[in-house]
């Protein structure tokens, strides 16, 4: 992709309008503006940078905080007036400490956040952590926690205790995840068979 290729004619100052996603929750992070430095520089370092209409600076984000917005990849919209940038975020990216400057709820697109920690368990083996316990016993005993899980959602939604199995149904989806994660295979996996399947 080409900065070259934008229509800036509507923006009148000639900078391209960057929405920032979170890559692997889809939540929705910020809003910046980039001119051709700005752009090239994010595509030649993979760190997400802006041009600061206050400052009239090329800035980097986390250049000074350290939370920088990694770039996973980028997509212009239809009238290629406009820039998404799927980046995975190193810390909050608001200035107020939150995770997004759009105060969305939290949970939104958490069980993205979650399929991470998980992974970084796996990658690091913390001592103490459950998850990590749960990678040395293996696939026979995640798999066999998974389906006693399952097993108590079941009951729970026969019973019609909506309560229970909202809390038994979400120790069933962890444990799914670690399986997943032991076997290879991420939600994004999972999404993609089943869009094939409903095209």
């Amino acid at each position: 992709m080409d900065f070259k290729e934008f229509n800036l004619e509507k923006t009148g100052d000639g900078l391209l309008p960057a929405i920032i996603q979170d890559a692997r929750t889809n939540k929705v992070l910020m809003l910046g503006y980039m001119n051709e430095e700005a752009f090239n520089k994010t595509v030649e370092t993979g760190k997400v940078t802006f041009w600061s209409r206050s400052r009239n600076e090329l800035w980097t984000k986390g250049e000074t905080s350290g939370h920088f917005l990694n770039m996973v990849e980028m997509y212009k919209d239809c009238d290629s007036d406009t820039l998404l940038i799927k980046a995975i975020p190193i810390g909050p990216t608001c200035h107020r400490g939150t995770t997004s400057c759009f105060d969305t709820p939290e949970s939104e697109g958490f069980l993205g956040k979650l399929q991470e920690v998980i992974q970084q368990r796996h990658q690091e083996m913390p001592e103490g952590s459950y998850t990590t316990k749960l990678f040395i016993k293996g696939v026979k005993a995640i798999s066999k926690k998974f389906g006693e899980e399952t097993t108590e959602a079941i009951i729970e939604a026969v019973d019609g205790n909506r309560d229970r199995f909202i809390y038994e149904a979400s120790d069933m989806l962890y444990h799914f995840l670690v399986l997943l994660e032991n076997q290879g295979v991420t939600l994004a996996d999972l999404e993609k068979e089943l869009m094939l399947r409903h095209s």
